[in-house]
């Protein structure tokens, strides 16, 4: 609920804020967090930067926090959504039923979509 952080954090930009990406991508966990919301902009406008962030969301055991990821991060940042192809990939043809109760399957299928 700390959004005036949230809003200071923006404020501050990329890349002085590179240090604490883990963190910020951390709180895309649940984008009905209001601290979420803000963030979701600004990160999904870094790019390139937050890839190795995004895999390790990606790579993870939290179905839901790769959907919110892919939908409010990844399908707005085509400079992402083309690094990550291979992840996007392996979620789009074997993901598992986790990931396919929480249409993380469905999201990685738009995603590549989006690309061609």
């Amino acid at each position: 609920m700390d959004t005036d952080k949230a809003d200071a954090i923006v404020a501050l930009g990329y890349p002085k804020v590179a240090p604490i990406l883990p963190a910020l991508v951390g709180w895309m966990q649940d984008m009905n967090w209001p601290v979420a919301r803000l963030l979701q902009p600004f990160l999904a406008n870094i790019g390139a930067p937050l890839a190795p962030h995004i895999r390790a969301v990606l790579n993870s055991n939290d179905d839901i926090w790769k959907f919110w990821t892919l939908r409010f991060i990844v399908a707005e940042s085509a400079e992402l959504a083309a690094l990550l192809k291979p992840e996007l990939y392996r979620l789009a043809s074997s993901s598992t039923v986790g990931e396919q109760a929480e249409e993380v399957d469905v999201q990685a299928k738009e995603i590549l979509r989006s690309l061609s």
